[in-house]
């Protein structure tokens, strides 16, 4: 017999890089033993793709963290690479988030995921694959697969988009909190009826995103 069945068991390792940035808030007082951070994880839009991190303080949490550097949060925000789309990066991510939670005072329990376009699409995806990560998510003129709503049932979700967004269409959001809403789902949708595709400026300046965040907890 010249063909016999075989089979490979092998652990093959994998170099994973990306840059990214993290805003540890800055405290007059030091840190109580017990007391640990929030954690945001903030995914770019496309246009922030490459090698420069500057470029991410253009929008969204990082902005926010530059011109408030108390912001109580310990915000990581990693840069995907030119040409790149978040669900290629997905393991690089994680493993950053993995570092960060190892080696700083941050809150495991307390981990929030949120992205704009490109980024809004990575938070739908990003917690299918790693359900039981993120305490809550919150993409902005993103969308996801809804086939896979049931993956995030137990992740508490508010998405937000523009109406009049002629970049990532409404119903992209729309689409999988629908298929959500099927299941019963924590989740809800906040459309901003003048909103074009840079709605995510009055996302993330509302202070009642973060409340709500700390509102869940795993």
């Amino acid at each position: 017999m010249s063909q016999t069945g075989h089979r490979l068991v092998k652990e093959i390792t994998k170099t994973v890089t990306l840059d990214y940035l993290l805003h540890i808030p800055e405290k007059e007082q030091p840190l109580a033993e017990d007391q640990k951070w929030p954690v945001i994880l903030f995914l770019h839009g496309a246009g922030e793709r490459g090698n420069d991190l500057e470029m991410l303080k253009a929008n969204g949490v990082p902005l926010i963290a530059d011109q408030d550097k108390s912001f109580p949060f310990i915000v990581i925000s990693p840069q995907c690479p030119q040409s790149e789309l978040w669900a290629n990066e997905k393991e690089a991510v994680m493993a950053i988030l993995e570092q960060v939670l190892e080696n700083y005072p941050a809150d495991k329990k307390r981990v929030y995921l949120t992205g704009l376009s490109m980024g809004g699409y990575g938070s739908w995806h990003l917690p299918m694959d790693y359900p039981d990560v993120f305490a809550a998510i919150a993409p902005v003129c993103g969308g996801g697969d809804p086939s896979k709503a049931k993956t995030l049932l137990n992740v508490p979700i508010w998405a937000f988009h523009g109406a009049k967004d002629d970049v990532v269409y409404v119903t992209e959001s729309e689409k999988i909190v629908h298929a959500l809403e099927a299941l019963n789902a924590d989740v809800k949708l906040t459309i901003y009826p003048e909103g074009g595709h840079d709605a995510w400026t009055e996302t993330y300046e509302n202070p009642e995103l973060y409340k709500w965040f700390l509102s869940h907890s795993l």
